[in-house]
């Protein structure tokens, strides 16, 4: 075993990195960063036909984005042919593996015989007895053979896993196993050890489903004299209806995620809670907390439950305590990323609006979306706001009222405005609150907004007048007969 903590992040860029592999890739981070070591990024894309630039990019770009930068890599398995051929070389020479000729047809057959049993397909090693010369006969007539591991018959494979603790598996369940297909390209398995090895892994941290691939493994590293690295398989992750993670359940895409307005903190604090807890109470960790308490002891053998509400609370936190600097710089760059033309407002008065209204938005999509009728003079109405206070009886005098106070002031700073609305509530004999709603959503839109003072001082006096003669005109033609 390497004496220095090397772990490798090994996704394969057939698609987007969604969150069970993020969730794999910042144990692995925290892991190594907890105890001084490498992170190191293997790309595992020896599947050429699904393995495509954009997906790379993807998971790259994902990466990057929750913070979880490499220390080397990233390598390519597609570079690596060479040494899986030589590894390969030297299992033929040693008898632990063999080429095998047989057809596809009769693979299918027997798979379907054991079905038919009930029974796991195991291949009938028709082909591990061949004489060298059958051998060399058939490939001089063309006959195209795959590679499969000779697995010894008898005994057990065991090895102990940091979380879910001694596995044990019968070698006569496992099967030979096919490490190079008829076109001459290695398997996962075999690529995987020869990898591990070239590149000195310590731990092979990774979810739970390759739990089947480990036994097949170490006895590849064992023929191949290779140091076993230490295996910490990682629990599944649920939906809360205990099926497995989909995105049935919301964006599980880490761009996707980027991309209806999550914040990174948020997503690397939200993973993290996926399979580990600190003390059962406490949820959240700024990264270089998560770092030092991090302990793969803490981590449980249960399966997780990826729960999107949690999530989106757990963001809204963060939207709420990160320096109010960052939370603005990262809105304007989300806006200009969906479309909004950012320099085109007042620097100042950006700033202003999207601090009202970071403390009632979760995301920086549903903040961008609240901010919509300050940027925008085509107000969207929701209707149930309309109907409940717009189309009130009383409501077309109070606004009417309102636009006429309003458009005669001089000045237009929230004292002004304040004495102006309360004033006017008194001469109305009204409450406050029946001047202010019904004016909230004739300049906003909605019934909900930051405080109407604010909204009103930020739209300027010319915006108000025009949105309250607006809500005059959207009354007179709802109650036309």
């Amino acid at each position: 075993m390497p004496s220095e903590v090397r772990i490798r992040f090994a996704p394969s860029p057939t698609g987007a990195l969604h969150v069970g592999g993020a969730r794999t890739a910042l144990f692995n981070w925290l892991f190594t960063r907890k105890n001084h070591g490498k992170f190191l990024l293997r790309i595992e894309d020896t599947d050429v036909k699904r393995s495509t630039r954009a997906s790379l990019e993807q998971i790259l770009d994902s990466l990057q984005w929750l913070g979880l930068q490499w220390d080397e890599g990233p390598f390519f398995q597609s570079e690596r042919k060479a040494h899986y051929e030589e590894a390969i070389g030297q299992l033929l020479h040693t008898g632990n593996a063999y080429k095998c000729f047989c057809s596809p047809k009769r693979l299918n057959e027997l798979r379907a015989r054991a079905k038919a049993m009930s029974a796991p397909f195991i291949y009938d090693r028709m082909c591990a007895t061949l004489s060298d010369a059958e051998v060399q006969r058939r490939e001089a007539q063309g006959e195209r053979c795959t590679i499969r591991f000779h697995v010894p018959l008898s005994g057990e494979t065991i090895f102990d896993d940091v979380i879910f603790g001694p596995v044990r598996v019968e070698n006569k369940l496992i099967g030979d196993f096919v490490i190079a297909r008829s076109d001459g390209l290695a398997t996962y398995n075999l690529c995987a050890v020869v990898d591990d090895n070239l590149m000195s892994i310590s731990h092979v941290i990774r979810g739970e489903d390759h739990l089947s691939n480990t036994s097949k493994q170490i006895l590849l590293y064992h023929a191949l004299r290779y140091p076993v690295p230490k295996f910490v398989h990682l629990p599944l992750i649920l939906e809360p209806d205990k099926a497995p993670l989909s995105k049935r359940h919301g964006a599980t895409d880490v761009l996707q995620l980027r991309e209806e307005g999550f914040l990174p903190e948020a997503v690397v604090n939200f993973l993290a809670l996926l399979g580990w807890a600190y003390n059962g109470a406490t949820e959240v960790f700024s990264l270089d907390e998560l770092i030092s308490k991090f302990s793969l002891k803490a981590v449980s053998k249960a399966a997780a439950v990826f729960d999107a509400t949690k999530l989106l609370w757990m963001n809204g936190l963060y939207m709420r305590s990160l320096p109010q600097k960052v939370v603005i710089d990262r809105a304007k760059a989300f806006m200009a990323g969906a479309g909004y033309d950012i320099p085109q407002y007042d620097s100042k008065w950006l700033d202003g609006i999207i601090t009202l209204e970071i403390e009632r938005s979760k995301t920086l999509k549903e903040l961008a979306a609240h901010l919509e009728f300050f940027l925008s003079d085509q107000l969207r109405y929701d209707e149930t706001a309309v109907e409940k206070f717009l189309l009130r009886e009383e409501s077309q005098e109070i606004i009417g009222h309102v636009r006429n106070r309003l458009a005669s002031l001089e000045q237009f700073d929230i004292k002004t405005l304040e004495q102006a609305l309360r004033s006017l509530a008194e001469e109305l004999n009204l409450k406050f609150g029946q001047v202010v709603h019904p004016t909230r959503v004739a300049l906003t839109g909605s019934s909900a907004s930051p405080g109407i003072f604010d909204v009103i001082t930020n739209l300027g006096q010319s915006r108000v007048v025009a949105r309250l003669d607006s809500a005059l005109e959207l009354i007179r033609q709802r109650r036309q007969p």
